[in-house]
Formats: structure tokens, C-alpha cells, sequence
């Protein structure tokens, strides 16, 4: 993976972050017309980031990605001009790492915790810069997918890895560019479209009964580029309880008009899974299955002045089983919920003599029917496709506005902006969230930046709602918000490129799930005050500029460390804020054995501060324990040639035992082994 820095001369265009924050009303069963729809977002003025999408075969041999067109920003502008921490892991190293689901990925990025609860991406909670899981907004080709009912559910993409493009991942607050829910990061799932015919087909078999294939291809027919995928795995699990069964279909297309472009894409996966000990380690006999359906339709138009609607719709529907066989007597259903998402933006983009100048703004309604989260219905309504009933219901939707102006004057850039944000949630009231971003190039390989942003996070339908045995919400939540400063250098040249920087992060009324001394519950509540320092230092150093081809291709080093100031009662107990990744080192070598077969050693180190109530076997007597530090490393032993790929791949060589997440344990050495084939058509 690498930071992209980026020199001042190129043609190379990225033009595909797109983050269409959009949204659009309705219940379930009320029928939505295009015309309404399009009056309510035209007249709702929405917004659009483009992060440019490259083709990896428009990128020279030597991975310089130089001066790419990138939206972390409201206006897309390139890259030198970003006073950002921003990460790019594109394809090529993808294909080089011994990953097979976003989740494997993301363990690599720096300043990133994944935490999985599920293997190969069936379940995991992301996180960035120390926040919760709740705290990173996730997009998928741009758009909103971020879960409201839980951040648990955020990473059910309709996809496997073998479609993901690109992984674009943005430190810090990002309200002022995504929107509400980008309050500690953002993260960009990008699906390849090749620029001629292709077609693409994986295999992996491994232990424990592992099988993963997907199949995509590329189809052009006139204006019309056609993207499909599809995919299915299974595994019997590394332990009791944690076999699955996972598909999904996936469809893109790009209409070219010249000036005008539309892009659409509709997908759906379908996940069921053994969930040992994934929310209590009393009952670990638990069960869950997840259906998501996402479909999104962008047009944009204009040449000057680039104007850019979009809508968009995602479903998730839920069954978590508490007791997946002989339940207890007083178990009565399973919890069931359902929740919509419809957004709509428009984003408009005005060039002039001072600058670049962006209006817009976003409306996204948020729907949830279930057994256990949100207020009485009236009426009860049948659960799609199971002998239940919903008896809860909730809707909120969110209105935000904002203008940005990016101003750059030779070596120097700065863009400031501000979002005005409502939700009917939270009453009347009114927010506004400023920012600015500042960097400068002090020679052709050094860049200097800032920034200083506020950004804020709305409570989840669990965090408002959910009852349990042990759990009680709390309805009267107020948003998250919090201001962050920040400083930091890049620097690059033709066989180095790295970047360090420091960020001190004010954040007010976290919300947390805790517990006073006496209580059998834990409860939702706002925190005072949850102040983090943290630091983060990485460079990648390519042996075959600086030295010409050797053993050693390439290595990069990366390091992050966090430290957090809490505002808390006596003697409180915190299941989330004070559970934070405080250490993390990544070391990746890439080596050439001979000149078609490679080998990548990739070692995690992670130092995590908190700890967690361990169940002593067949007794379920609390213990709390301080989480151990640990030691990972992965292999991958690959055979490239032009048309296909032949690869092993040992996780967790040197079987380490160790947890991440509570009571779930984690899988030891796993082999497998696995072929692509990829033919141009």
C-alpha cells in the first residue's frame, strides 16, 4: 500500500471518488415517482466528490501516480494542491498481498483498525485514527453505503476483492466533503472497469473446506461500457460456529455522451453465517444472514461549469439468531430489521479568474422496520420473506448545504469551506461545519500541509434503540462532533516516496456503551470530552529505481500511535472509547526469486489499549483482561505470467494465537492456494 505523493508535471487523471452523498424520503411501501424525485433533489441542492478513476494500465511501469485529479475535495483538484492525509492502494498491490476481502486489505493501511469478527470478510468492524466503528464513512464507488442501523454492517459490498479497482482511504474529519458520518475517515471502494473487452476468473481453495470463485468482465458496445461480477464462497470454519456461505452479483454501466456522461450500477449480496461469541460470549451458538441491494444512477453534464445530480438506493435486511439450534425456553424470536436508504444530490462546480467555486448539498432519508429498534408501529408489517412481523419503526432525514472555494497560486493551495447541516432528528436546530486546508510545495519533492476541520457523527438506529439482556439505547442521543488540527509532510522522488504527520482531535459528546459501578446493564450515553494526539510515519523505498532489479524489490515500513485524554465518570466502564489501537507497525517486503515468481512477507505488530470481560471456559464468571499485544505475518509465493496468475499464500505463519475483538477468537495458520485467469478480448 502506498501514500500517493505527487510531483507537479504529469497528464495521469483520476476522476472517480465519487461521493455521492444524496438523498430522497419514503417509507417502504409508498411509491416513489422519477419526477417528484428529481424536483426534490434539484431543489435540495446535493452534493458530488469525484475521486478520478484511473486505469492501472495508464500508469507507468514505475508506479509514479504524479499529478493525479482527486476530490477530497468538493471541487476535484489535483493532487499537489490537497492538504490532506490521503492513501491509495490501486490494484497492482492488491494483487500482490495475501488478502481475499476488503477486510484482509484494510489491515494493512496505517491508522486503520479492522477488527473482524467473521473470516474473509463475512463480518468486521473498521475503524480510523482511534474512532469506533460507527465513526469511518464508507463508499462504494463514491456513494453513501454507510450502514445507519450499525456500523457492523457497513463493509456488505456487492462485491468481492476481485472487482475493487482502487482503495482510497481519507484521514481526519470529512464532514465538510462527505457529509455527516465522515467523522474520523472515509473509505472508498472502487470497482474496475478496463478500458477494452476482458474477461477476469478467480479460484481459491484452502483449509477448512474454503472455496472462492468470482468471474467479471468488460464489455464496450458503442457508448455503452458494461462492468459484471459475481462471485460465491463457502468454508466449514476454522472453529465451531463460524462456517458461511456468501454471494454476490454486480452490475456498472457508463454511458459516454462526450460532455455528458451517466454512470449506473446495481448490485446484491447474500451472506449467512455461523457468528461465534460475535455479541455475547455466553451464548456463542449465534447465527446471522445478511441481504443488501444498492443501486445508484449519476449523470454529468456541462464543460465550464460541471453540474453533477445523482440518486441513489440501498437496502439491508437482517436476521441475527441468538440461538442458531435448541434455543432456551425463555428465547422467544429472532431479531429482525430492514432498513432504507434513499439519497439525492447535486453538485455544481464554477471555475473563474480567483479560483474554483463549489455549491451544493445532499437530502438522505433513513428508514428502519424491525422487532427491536425504533418506536411502536401502529400496524405491524410481515418481515419480507420470514414468518416474523415488524412492531418498530423510525425515519430521519438529513439536509445539508455547503459552498467551497479551492484558490492556487504556483506552489501554493488553499481551499476553505463550509457545510450548513439539519436533521429531523434532532429537532429545529441547525449546524454549521467549517474547514481549510492548506499545502505548499517547498522544492519539486517536498510538500508541507495543514488543516483544521469540524465534522460530526449521528447516532445509529442501535445506538438509540437497542434493548437487550444486557444492552439498553437511549433515544435522547445528540450527535458526535469534534474539531482537529492537523500538520504533516510528504515527500517523493523516482525511488522513495513517504509522508509523516501530527493530529490533535477535540471530540465532544462521543457516544459510548458503558456502565457505572452497580449497574447490570450497559447503556448508551454522551461523553463530555475525548480528546486524541496521535502520530503516524511511512515511506516505501522501490530497490529498482534506486539500485536497479536485486532480490529486493521493494519495502515499506509504517507506523502509527494514539494516544487519547477522556472526560469520564468515576470508575466508568467503556466498551468502545476506551478500547483503541494505541500501536501498529506494518512491514512489507516484496522479493524477486527469479523472474516470474515473487514472494511478498507482510508483518503487522499491534499494541491495543483496553480490555475486555473474559469468560473463564464453562463457568461464564467475568474476568476482565487487558488485550496482548501481537505479532502477525502473512505470505504470498505467486507465479505471474501474461495471461494468468498462480499463487499460495500462508495467513498467520507462525500460528499465532491472539484476540482483537473481545471473546472472538481468531484464525490460526491458514493455507490456501489459488489461480487467475485474465484474458483480453
Amino acid at each position: 500500500m502506498k501514500t500517493i505523493n505527487l510531483f507537479k508535471k504529469s497528464n495521469l487523471c483520476f476522476k472517480h471518488w465519487n461521493g455521492e452523498n444524496y438523498a430522497v424520503f419514503n417509507s417502504i411501501k409508498k411509491v416513489v415517482k422519477i419526477g417528484a424525485l428529481a424536483a426534490a433533489y434539484f431543489s435540495v441542492l446535493g452534493f458530488q466528490q469525484t475521486f478520478a478513476q484511473t486505469d492501472t494500465a495508464s500508469i507507468n511501469k514505475k508506479i509514479n501516480l504524479e499529478e493525479i485529479e482527486v476530490s477530497a475535495r468538493r471541487t476535484t483538484s489535483v493532487y499537489s494542491e490537497v492538504g490532506r492525509v490521503l492513501h491509495v492502494i490501486p490494484r497492482k498491490e492488491i494483487e500482490a498481498l495475501p488478502v481475499y476481502s476488503v477486510q484482509d486489505l484494510l489491515k494493512y493501511a496505517m491508522n486503520v483498525d479492522v477488527r473482524q469478527r467473521g473470516p474473509l470478510g463475512i463480518q468486521a468492524d473498521v475503524s480510523v485514527r482511534g474512532g469506533s466503528f460507527d465513526q469511518v464513512m464508507i463508499l462504494f464507488n463514491g456513494v453513501n453505503v454507510t450502514d445507519p442501523q450499525t456500523g457492523h454492517l457497513s463493509l456488505n459490498l456487492p462485491v468481492d476483492i476481485q472487482s475493487i479497482e482502487r482503495v482510497e482511504i481519507l484521514e481526519g474529519p470529512g464532514a465538510r466533503v462527505y457529509g455527516p458520518g465522515a467523522f474520523s475517515g472515509a473509505i472508498n471502494f472502487v470497482t474496475g472497469t478496463k478500458n477494452q473487452d476482458n474477461v477476469t476468473a478467480n479460484v481459491l481453495v484452502g483449509e477448512h473446506g474454503l472455496y472462492n470463485a468470482s468471474v467479471n468482465t468488460t464489455l464496450k458496445t458503442g457508448k455503452l461500457k458494461n462492468y459484471i461480477a459475481a462471485n460465491v464462497a463457502s468454508s466449514d470454519g476454522y472453529i465451531d460456529n463460524t462456517d458461511f456461505k456468501n454471494h454476490s452479483i454486480f452490475y456498472q454501466g457508463q454511458l459516454d455522451f462526450g460532455q455528458e456522461k451517466l454512470d449506473f450500477q446495481l448490485g446484491y449480496n447474500d451472506k449467512a453465517f455461523g457468528a461465534n461469541a460475535f455479541y455475547t460470549p455466553v451464548y456463542p451458538n449465534q447465527f446471522e444472514q445478511n441481504k443488501t441491494t444498492f443501486a445508484s444512477i449519476k449523470l454529468i453534464t456541462g464543460s465550464k461549469v460541471k453540474v453533477t445530480p445523482a440518486l441513489y438506493w440501498r437496502r439491508h435486511q437482517d436476521r441475527f439468531e441468538l440461538f442458531r439450534d435448541n434455543p432456551a425456553s425463555w428465547y422467544t424470536t429472532h431479531n429482525y430489521h430492514l432498513t432504507d436508504v434513499f439519497g439525492g444530490s447535486f453538485n455544481a462546480v464554477i471555475p473563474s479568474v480567483l479560483g474554483k467555486t463549489s455549491v451544493g448539498g445532499e437530502v438522505r432519508s433513513e428508514n428502519v422496520w424491525s422487532n427491536v429498534l425504533g418506536y411502536d408501529m401502529d400496524k405491524p408489517m410481515d418481515v419480507p420473506g420470514e414468518d416474523a412481523i415488524f412492531t418498530k419503526s423510525y425515519q430521519r432525514t438529513n439536509i445539508s448545504t455547503f459552498i467551497e472555494h479551492v484558490y492556487t497560486y504556483e506552489r501554493f493551495s488553499v481551499s476553505a469551506g463550509v457545510l450548513m447541516n439539519y436533521n429531523t432528528g434532532l429537532g429545529y436546530d441547525v449546524d454549521f461545519f467549517p474547514g481549510m486546508d492548506v499545502s505548499y510545495w517547498v522544492t519539486d519533492e517536498v510538500k508541507f500541509f495543514g488543516s483544521l476541520n469540524k465534522t460530526l457523527r449521528m447516532p445509529t438506529f442501535t445506538d438509540l434503540f437497542y434493548d437487550g439482556p444486557t444492552n439498553i439505547g437511549n433515544p435522547d442521543l445528540k450527535p458526535e462532533e469534534a474539531l482537529t488540527y492537523e500538520l504533516g509532510l510528504k515527500t517523493v522522488n523516482n525511488w522513495f516516496n513517504g509522508q509523516a504527520s501530527v493530529y490533535y482531535r477535540q471530540g465532544e459528546n462521543l457516544i459510548d456503551w458503558g456502565r457505572l459501578p452497580g449497574d447490570a446493564e450497559y447503556s448508551t450515553r454522551n461523553l463530555s470530552e475525548v480528546n486524541s494526539l496521535g502520530m503516524q510515519a511511512q515511506g516505501r523505498v522501490n530497490f529498482d529505481e534506486l539500485i536497479g532489479k536485486t532480490l529486493l524489490k521493494s519495502i515499506e515500513v509504517g507506523y502509527a500511535h494514539i494516544d487519547q485524554d477522556k472526560s469520564m465518570p468515576d470508575n466508568y466502564e467503556s466498551a468502545y472509547v476506551e478500547d483503541y489501537l494505541k500501536h501498529k507497525l506494518n512491514i512489507g517486503l516484496h522479493l524477486r526469486l527469479i523472474d516470474r515468481l515473487g514472494l511478498s512477507i507482510n508483518t503487522l505488530y499491534q499494541d491495543r489499549e483496553g480490555d475486555y470481560i473474559a469468560y473463564v471456559d464453562g463457568s461464564y464468571e467475568e474476568v476482565r483482561t487487558d488485550y496482548e499485544p501481537f505479532w502477525l505475518t502473512d505470505l504470498r509465493l505467486q507465479w505471474s505470467a501474461d495471461r494468468y496468475k498462480l499463487f499460495v499464500d500462508a495467513n498467520n505463519v507462525f500460528d499465532k494465537s491472539y484476540y482483537d475483538l473481545g471473546n472472538v477468537v481468531q484464525p490460526g495458520r491458514w493455507i490456501k492456494a489459488g489461480v487467475q485467469l485474465n484474458l483480453n478480448l
